[in-house]
């Protein structure tokens, strides 16, 4: 079976058109679309330009995630990750950077910056009850399972 097909529409000049880098790649690198070098003030978030649109298909979303290397070398990461492209999104794909490093950061145009990750998503309904089924769980929330 064939996978969906994502439309890509380049938006600017000096975008680059994302690729898997390996064969086990998970996500595909996306890139500062720059004419040239761009501070990330210390302390504060940026909207990376990727030059980039997609058309995601119906089911689908584009999780945007930080890459690892990028951002612990640099200590810059995304506020909101992992961010989500809906399929009926079509504006630029924008990367929110945060610097955490002690620092201003200067980033050089083309810089692999984040990735994107294509899931399969599903609308599910809601039903308002007054009660929830018992599990063993139960309430147990953050760190209730163990170490």
């Amino acid at each position: 079976m064939k996978p969906p097909i994502v439309s890509l529409q380049i938006l600017k000049p000096g975008a680059v058109v994302p690729e898997y880098k390996t064969s086990g790649s998970a996500g595909m690198d996306l890139s500062a679309c720059l004419t040239e070098n761009l501070i990330l003030p210390k302390g504060e978030v940026v909207f990376v330009p990727t030059g980039l649109a997609m058309a995601i298909p119906d089911g689908y979303e584009g999780q945007i995630r930080p890459r690892s290397g990028f951002s612990t070398k640099n200590r810059i990461l995304m506020p909101n990750s992992p961010g989500t492209i809906d399929s009926d999104y079509r504006g630029e794909i924008l990367i929110p950077l945060l610097n955490l490093s002690g620092a201003d950061f200067v980033l050089e145009p083309e810089t692999r910056v984040a990735q994107i990750v294509f899931q399969a998503v599903g609308q599910l309904s809601l039903q308002v009850v007054t009660e929830l089924s018992v599990t063993e769980r139960g309430t147990g929330g953050f760190g209730s399972t163990g170490k």
